[in-house]
């Protein structure tokens, strides 16, 4: 089942889909260990913190609750014929860890983010406006069916939705 995005949410979903992407690019090395972030020079931060939203860290279930969203968000991804070429071949695992390491920080959790940086997680990659589209509507059917309110989602993807800019390549 696929959604249509708003108009007014479709900067967001920009933002949010580069961020799954930068988390699936990150995973051809996979190594037990956390190693330094790669940054770009003149990246932004992939995981700015934002402590004042630690009540919404808390409507997401804490780290917790967001590692059972990337469970949903990457079944949910995998059945989605517009995202499986991207997902199908990487660690689902560290690719869920790395977004919820992500998201926690973002949302003042106290998480640490052990992922690349937007540009070079998507270098190598094609994606367009509508690989971002569909993977927004891939996770907020996920954070729908964890029950997370649409205020704490919104809160979210704001915080996010600047990241396009360096994921967009195509």
């Amino acid at each position: 089942m696929h959604h249509t995005i708003p108009s007014s949410l479709r900067s967001v979903a920009v933002l949010i889909a580069g961020t799954v992407f930068m988390a699936a690019s990150s995973l051809a090395a996979a190594q037990s260990t956390p190693q330094p972030v790669e940054r770009t020079p003149g990246a932004a931060d992939p995981a700015p913190v934002h402590a004042e939203l630690v009540g919404v860290f808390e409507d997401f279930g804490g780290r917790p609750g967001l590692d059972a969203l990337m469970d949903e968000f990457m079944t949910i991804l995998l059945a989605d014929p517009r995202m499986r070429p991207f997902f199908e071949k990487v660690e689902h695992d560290r690719v869920k860890r790395q977004l919820a390491e992500q998201f926690c920080a973002i949302l003042g959790g106290g998480c640490v983010y052990t992922g690349r940086d937007m540009v070079a997680a998507h270098g190598a990659h094609r994606i367009d406006r509508a690989d971002f589209n569909a993977l927004v509507e891939d996770l907020q059917i996920a954070m729908n069916r964890r029950g997370i309110p649409f205020r704490a989602q919104n809160k979210l993807l704001a915080v996010l939705a600047p990241m396009h800019r360096e994921v967009i390549n195509r």
